[in-house]
């Protein structure tokens, strides 16, 4: 009851503080409150729960786009369900409001009893399916005491997480109550059974399914071929401050001629633009291109969001930003899947699947632009060697799909879904 105490107060802290965000003008906190307001009436008026729902979860963008196979698959399977998408950040459901994919989008409700009650009461989910984290205790609990199937997909878990603490009995309790845990690897699977949880089993990574789909899309960029035209492409992915630096530092250096660079940050508000710009002052900006500019740079830098997946196929050389930062790499999956070399940031020892690309030899890891310089004007120059780190990094997405199969399998040989 302690932890419950502490639990449900540091939501009312956080809550707080987004109000106070979102008055000094923070547009991310006003959009959180805003997206949030009279949740109830809108659901029942949207019809949600007059018909068999399945309910899907992410905390964001990054988290969908894993979960989005495992959405479509269900989609696809049972088409009698409709299918109700919740983020709990702005730059998850922002972007993705409109995804016809699924049949309603909304922001999750703050995570209290009331709350949980209430949702579940109007949606009445057939079965609950939450990506890769977001433990809520009250929705856990609820969903829980209603007998309703609740999975976890695609979970990574890690010894300094709060389960595996002394401390962490009330989170604990909650990985119990899910029915199944579909786990990334085989360390996160031993950390839950070393917690006695036997409801767990490892089906891998469903964003090796999701970038593997990007083969068949061939989403073409006309203005990214006008760019680069018939000369080489380094394209760079989620970069933050500290990227961006270091790689102003090896273009002022860089020794090859028919050689062009793309800049996707990964915030685009235009004080960073600016940024960029005072780093690449001969850059132009994509939406200059878009509107019928034509190419006077060898930089040019992507002022927009949804793209990049689709950006890495014109590259020749992928760098993937965040591993200059604590906070870490972005998805190294996104370039691999078109057997693109990919170089990154030193850390990177959270994502397992950015460990296991470096040591399969698919990626290189930079730990300043003498580095980077290096990594990059060998990869130009050698193509041997780049054919085989290219192939690396190819054949480490493609085997290992499949876990998509794997959750779907498992839905259906319990029966939580029915085809009636």
């Amino acid at each position: 009851m302690i932890a419950t105490g502490i639990y449900n107060a540091g939501l009312q802290l956080y809550k707080a503080g987004v109000y106070l965000a979102a008055m000094a003008g923070k547009t991310k906190a006003q959009r959180w409150l805003k997206g949030r307001q009279d949740w109830p009436s809108r659901m029942r008026e949207d019809g949600i729960g007059t018909q068999p729902v399945v309910w899907i979860h992410a905390a964001s963008l990054g988290e969908f786009e894993q979960g989005r196979p495992v959405l479509e698959a269900i989609r696809a399977t049972w088409p009698g369900y409709k299918i109700l998408l919740t983020f709990f950040s702005p730059s998850g459901y922002e972007v993705r409001k409109d995804y016809k994919g699924a049949d309603y989008v909304y922001y999750l409700p703050l995570d209290t009893r009331n709350n949980a009650r209430e949702f579940l009461d109007i949606v009445q989910p057939a079965i609950a399916i939450f990506i890769k984290y977001e433990f809520w205790y009250h929705y856990l609990t609820a969903l829980h005491k209603r007998n309703i199937p609740t999975l976890l997909v695609s979970g990574i878990f890690r010894p300094d997480q709060v389960f595996f603490k002394g401390y962490g009995g009330m989170f604990r309790r909650l990985l119990q109550q899910l029915t199944h845990i579909f786990v990334q690897n085989d360390a996160s699977l031993q950390l839950l059974r070393g917690i006695g949880l036997q409801n767990s089993s490892m089906s891998g990574d469903t964003r090796f399914d999701r970038v593997s789909a990007l083969l068949e899309e061939h989403r073409e960029l006309p203005e990214i071929s006008v760019f680069s035209g018939k000369d080489r492409l380094v394209v760079a992915g989620s970069t933050w401050p500290s990227d961006e630096k270091a790689l102003s530092e090896w273009w002022k250096e860089k020794e090859e001629k028919d050689l062009k660079l793309i800049i996707a940050p990964h915030e685009i508000h235009e004080s960073h633009i600016q940024s960029i710009l005072a780093l690449f002052p001969s850059a132009q900006r994509f939406s200059a291109l878009k509107e019928g500019a034509p190419v006077t740079a060898n930089v040019l830098i992507v002022d927009n969001i949804g793209m990049l997946t689709a950006l890495y196929r014109y590259a020749t050389i992928a760098y993937v930003g965040g591993g200059f930062d604590k906070g870490g790499i972005h998805n190294v999956l996104e370039p691999a899947v078109y057997s693109k070399p990919v170089i990154i940031g030193p850390e990177f020892g959270k994502y397992f699947e950015a460990v296991e690309l470096v040591a399969a030899g698919g990626a290189l890891v930079v730990h300043n632009y003498r580095n980077l310089h290096t990594y990059m004007e060998m990869l130009l120059a050698d193509n041997a060697k780049y054919a085989e780190i290219a192939a690396i990094a190819g054949n480490y997405v493609a085997e290992n799909t499949g876990a998509t199969r794997k959750v779907l399998a498992y839905i259906q040989e319990n029966r939580f879904l029915s085809k009636e």
